[in-house]
């Protein structure tokens, strides 16, 4: 039996012998440690923006984040863990890291709710709530982001019958530039709460969460390699019969990896160390060898598939779901009507198998629950189909605007907040029913634009 590392890799050993011309490179230049102020640089983690802060603050206290707000150089933006793949955290003023609000602030067992500190990393929150019996409902593949920065950006899992991260946040508590602390929620302050839930620090400094969560439990988690063809027959059924399913199609190979996560009363059954990083070097093998070829690009990678395993481990959610992500990419997701989504992804699916041979990472699918709480959410009052295509951090990804982007955008899509895209206001406000009401609290409680740089400059229209 040849499991899903042990089949990537030996595709990439098939095709060793073969080489390939030149992949189209993306031209970066390098970029200065400092400007000509002296301001040092600040890039985010795929390298695909940059800025030089006059100002970087990490506060310690509300106090002195009070006093940052009142006199900090503008644009102020939270920075968080860098992971967006957007212009939203640059800023030629004050760059602002919340890494000293970290942790549980209180929780209750009785409802499963726990109050958290908005700079807490991911991978840190499901360790927390570990500890006092609890679990996330939901959590995304990667866990390096904070959890303001996640639930601002409209982050999320996958599962038919499970939101996003912000649809379980019963309130939050936002500092307003003008120094006032509020706690918002759906009885308090409940058009802030809803404009400023998925706000992209836009609308104030969200300090701490309160989350709904539940009761701390095994999950069981399951990889299977498929052919496409059955992948997408079945995915109706594997999305709706499972709490957590997924699947990643691996371009020019006809393959698609299924991941499914269920509640289990197992014992745990060790994950083992995570190499799926290692993998995808393995399909840049691949890529590297026999791309010229597509026809045998996929026979390599078929001639091994009928002997492939499952991948099985038993363990807590939050140690499961969430991949490392040591490998850098750039990444376009947008979030569609889930009756739009397969027909949309076998569209991208052959553009980029007639146009881009040099795209190698697998091609992401997920669903996520409609929710009503957020008013800029993705998934606002519509089950979502999702698709996230991604690109090498060195490889040139113009094609994920040229190519892809219109694909998505003619089936309903919107776009994941924290991810790549080219639309602007005059998109937003067909996209999202509440927006202009949204725009005027957000004026309300930013009227000089201290929280607003270019990127939000565009998304906002002003």
């Amino acid at each position: 039996m040849v499991n899903r590392r042990q089949f990537l890799s030996l595709t990439a050993a098939t095709g060793a012998g073969i080489l390939l011309p030149a992949c189209q490179k993306q031209s970066t230049p390098v970029l200065p440690v400092k400007d000509a102020n002296g301001h040092y640089l600040w890039q985010n983690w795929s390298g695909s923006e940059h800025a030089y802060p006059t100002q970087r603050v990490a506060p310690n206290n509300i106090d002195e984040l009070k006093q940052v707000i009142a006199s900090a150089p503008t644009p102020i933006r939270c920075v968080g863990a860098g992971h967006s793949f957007n212009g939203q955290c640059t800023t030629e003023g004050t760059l602002l890291a919340l890494d000293n609000f970290s942790g549980l602030v209180n929780h209750n067992n009785l409802q499963y709710l726990a109050t958290v500190k908005a700079g807490t990393r991911l991978q840190q929150l499901g360790k927390f709530l570990e500890d006092i019996g609890q679990d996330m409902v939901n959590i995304p593949d990667v866990n390096k982001q904070t959890l303001a920065g996640a639930i601002s950006t409209g982050t999320h899992g996958s599962g038919h019958s499970l939101p996003a991260l912000h649809g379980r946040v019963q309130s939050f508590r936002l500092l307003t530039l003008q120094g006032q602390e509020m706690n918002c929620s759906i009885s308090e302050n409940t058009e802030i709460y809803h404009a400023a839930l998925v706000g992209l620090g836009a609308f104030g400094i969200v300090t701490e969460y309160t989350l709904e969560n539940w009761p701390l439990a095994h999950t069981e988690r399951q990889v299977t390699m498929l052919p496409l063809e059955q992948m997408l027959a079945e995915w109706p059924a594997q999305y709706t019969k499972n709490r957590n399913a997924e699947f990643f199609y691996i371009p020019f190979t006809g393959l698609a990896m299924r991941v499914l996560h269920n509640q289990t009363d197992k014992a745990v059954t060790a994950r083992g160390e995570d190499k799926d990083m290692e993998s995808l070097m393995d399909l840049k093998k691949l890529r590297d060898y026999v791309s010229w070829s597509p026809s045998l690009r996929r026979r390599v990678a078929n001639m091994v598939a009928d002997n492939h395993g499952t991948e099985y481990a038993v363990d807590y959610g939050w140690k499961l779901l969430a991949s490392e992500r040591s490998v850098r990419f750039h990444e376009m997701e947008y979030h569609l009507p889930l009756d739009a989504q397969l027909a949309a992804l076998k569209e991208v699916i052959t553009v980029i198998e007639t146009q881009r041979p040099d795209v190698f990472f697998p091609i992401e699918a997920r669903v996520i629950q409609g929710d009503d709480r957020a008013w800029l959410s993705p998934f606002y009052q519509r089950d979502t189909g999702s698709i996230a295509v991604h690109a090498y951090y060195e490889d040139d990804y113009k094609f994920l605007y040229e190519l892809v982007e219109p694909i998505l955008k003619k089936h309903g899509g919107r776009p994941h907040w924290g991810k790549l895209h080219s639309l602007t206001e005059k998109d937003f406000v067909q996209l999202y029913p509440q927006w202009q009401q949204v725009k005027a609290i957000r004026q309300q409680l930013d009227p000089q634009g201290k929280l607003v740089n270019p990127y939000l400059k565009r998304v906002w229209g002003v």
